[in-house]
């Protein structure tokens, strides 16, 4: 029998989150009753690298009182200073598992935005041991009350959705070794590996609300390297009987700019910056070593190989070309590493488009980033291989941007002490743009 208009419309009702449920106005409820205090409370309460015990306090209470499963203290112990990272477990039936990572650390920066709720929070630096002000300057607190919402809405929509979902509160991001300590605790081996892994970070750099992702390398790869020079000693007025590691550093440091230059594709990124230049102690003094550090950047493993084997290269033969003898040829050193942040091209193409049906195509953009900003996400992406996407998500008012353009203001960039993201619209499009992509892994319908 025919059923009436009635009837499809009450059927229609009953199934969650297809008509009866809208994710913009279920996120905008949660922001007015619950979302706005925790990113008020975590911006005023930023905790360093390696030390956020507060901050992880909170969340395991705000994913286990959302109903998930929580396993504090994930990681190994960094520098004497025992794990802050938290895996949250929500099963829900058969189906994927898919990871969603968030970190929580702040920075030694003193916050002169002027905001009414800047931070006035201070810490003993596990580096140096001294007092140090601490802040939100790279949105952090944005990251984390983004995923306290998502796992809100997750569990109350656990009709729409099958599968696991695990929730990683990762610690030090901001010092690059956060996510690899997590990893050394083998989460997969005792939670599962995920089948898809996603990020999201704030950026001041795009107007508030707006969702960016690219098909590639939203974030490089980074690698810190260090070169012993080592020379013979004299006396700076008789520089012949000596062999002046000052001399062979600055050919080194000039050789160096060759590699991006001249031995990577044009349209390949690249950057090999010499950020310290140590020798000597005395103007009439030759000394016996010189010291360079370097950060070496890339978008790809390829290019990678290309800049630290061209390094190791350059260094050692331009200090035989100086005569300096084989015992004593410049040492190399990798001193941390990070890979890129590479997207599956295939699942970031379906999120954007799923954001832009969800969200809007005007709110959804592909820009590459400004820069060659590392991340330390790859670590739980790269070995095993995880289908993965890291996206962002704007900060700043398309107001503000209009008086920048008219020279009336500037965008303050991340890890400056002025540095602030309009939080209510930062936090509704992470939560928004993260159910959208979980739904579009996980979801029923």
């Amino acid at each position: 029998m025919k059923k009436s208009l009635l009837s499809f419309v009450v059927t229609a009702a009953m199934i969650p989150n297809l008509w009866a449920n809208d994710v913009a106005t279920e996120v905008a409820i949660d922001y007015q009753a619950h979302l706005e205090e925790l990113f008020l409370h975590f911006h005023q309460n930023p905790e360093l690298s390696l030390i956020e015990n507060n901050t992880s306090d909170r969340m395991a209470v705000e994913l286990a009182n959302a109903g998930f499963t929580v396993h504090r203290g994930v990681g190994i112990a960094v520098d004497g200073h025992p794990p802050t990272g938290i895996v949250a477990i929500l099963e829900n039936g058969d189906g994927p598992l898919v990871m969603m990572r968030a970190d929580m650390d702040g920075l030694p920066v003193q916050e002169k935005s002027g905001l009414s709720y800047s931070s006035k929070a201070t810490q003993i630096s596990p580096i140096t041991g001294l007092e140090v002000p601490v802040m939100h300057a790279c949105g952090h607190d944005v990251h984390i009350t983004s995923l306290v919402g998502t796992a809100r809405y997750m569990v109350d929509h656990r009709a729409s959705w099958q599968g696991t979902l695990m929730l990683i509160v990762q610690p030090a991001e901001e010092r690059i070794i956060g996510a690899k300590a997590m990893m050394a605790a083998d989460p997969w081996g005792q939670f599962g590996q995920p089948d898809y892994a996603l990020a999201l970070h704030v950026t001041s750099q795009l107007p508030s609300g707006t969702i960016n992702v690219v098909p590639d390398s939203p974030y490089s790869g980074s690698d810190s390297v260090d070169i012993v020079i080592h020379g013979v000693g004299a006396h700076g007025a008789s520089p012949h009987t000596g062999k002046d590691p000052v001399v062979l550093g600055s050919q080194i440091v000039l050789a160096l700019q060759t590699l991006v230059s001249r031995e990577l594709e044009p349209h390949e990124p690249g950057v090999v910056t010499v950020g310290s230049f140590h020798a000597g102690t005395k103007n009439n003094i030759i000394s016996d070593q010189a010291v360079l550090q370097l950060t070496v950047r890339n978008a790809s493993l390829e290019t990678r190989k290309t800049l630290l084997d061209g390094i190791k290269r350059i260094a050692i033969n331009q200090a035989r070309s100086a005569g300096i003898p084989e015992d004593m040829l410049p040492e190399v050193t990798l001193k941390a590493s990070t890979p890129p942040t590479l997207d599956d091209a295939a699942l970031a193409n379906k999120l954007a488009n799923v954001w832009q049906e969800k969200m809007g195509k005007d709110r959804v953009t592909s820009h590459p980033q400004n820069g060659m900003g590392a991340e330390d996400f790859p670590f739980f992406t790269t070995e095993p291989k995880i289908a993965s996407v890291y996206w962002s998500v704007g900060g700043t008012p398309m107001a503000d941007f209009a008086a920048a353009a008219r020279g009336e203001l500037s965008i303050p960039s991340h890890h400056s002490p002025l540095f602030k993201i309009t939080p209510e619209p930062s936090v509704k499009a992470s939560v928004e743009s993260t159910i959208h992509a979980l739904m579009a892994l996980m979801g029923k319908n």
